[in-house]
């Protein structure tokens, strides 16, 4: 094992446990020597490993956004789905991890979005790019249930799935803000009209 390859496993290991913490206060509330904390390092190896907090910042979407997409691939590859069951398992997906108390799990771009935005340049392209690459997941899938007519939609493909989204994204600020899962029902009551309505 490389230098290089045991230096990246390390920033991994303090990125995964310094997460469930971001994920519940916040960027900007967790300061560095949180991080060394619940990561078990020495005080001082923090700057080892990353540059700044902003650079510790740039690797937890990185991570994060690398293991969102590798799930949407696994879901959306499923070959005995269809279109629309595809997206409706995505969609259920979305809405159990964020009801069943998985903090950790929870959805970083609702939670850093907003914050992280105006902080950071680098940190705002990096959730820019991520949310673009789901978008375009999304999309296929979309095209591909018009294609097999299990979505009946004729809407534009990219602006269906980016309302998706959208919606979704903002449902779950609504859970956020409410404390229940209502906002949730709603999001899919509104996704199955979406992929039905001709």
């Amino acid at each position: 094992m490389t230098v290089s390859t045991k230096q990246m496993l390390a920033r991994r290991a303090i990125v995964d446990a310094a997460r469930p913490l971001i994920g519940s206060q916040g960027f900007s509330a967790v300061g560095i020597s949180q991080i060394i904390e619940v990561a078990g390092i020495p005080k001082g190896s923090f700057y080892h490993y990353f540059e700044s907090k902003e650079a510790f910042g740039e690797e937890l979407l990185h991570l994060y956004i690398s293991d969102y997409l590798a799930k949407m691939d696994v879901m959306f590859g499923a070959s005995r789905k269809n279109g629309r069951e595809k997206i409706l398992a995505y969609c259920q997906f979305w809405w159990e991890t964020h009801v069943d108390g998985k903090t950790g799990d929870k959805c970083l771009i609702v939670k850093l979005g907003a914050e992280v935005s105006d902080l950071s340049e680098r940190m705002r392209h990096i959730l820019k790019k991520g949310t673009e690459q789901a978008v375009e997941r999304i999309t296929a899938i979309i095209r591909a249930g018009q294609e097999d007519g299990s979505i009946q939609s004729a809407m534009n493909s990219y602006i269906l799935a980016q309302a998706l989204y959208q919606q979704w994204l903002g449902a779950t600020l609504m859970v956020k803000i409410t404390r229940d899962s209502h906002p949730f029902d709603n999001a899919w009551v509104a996704t199955k009209s979406f992929l039905d309505h001709t």
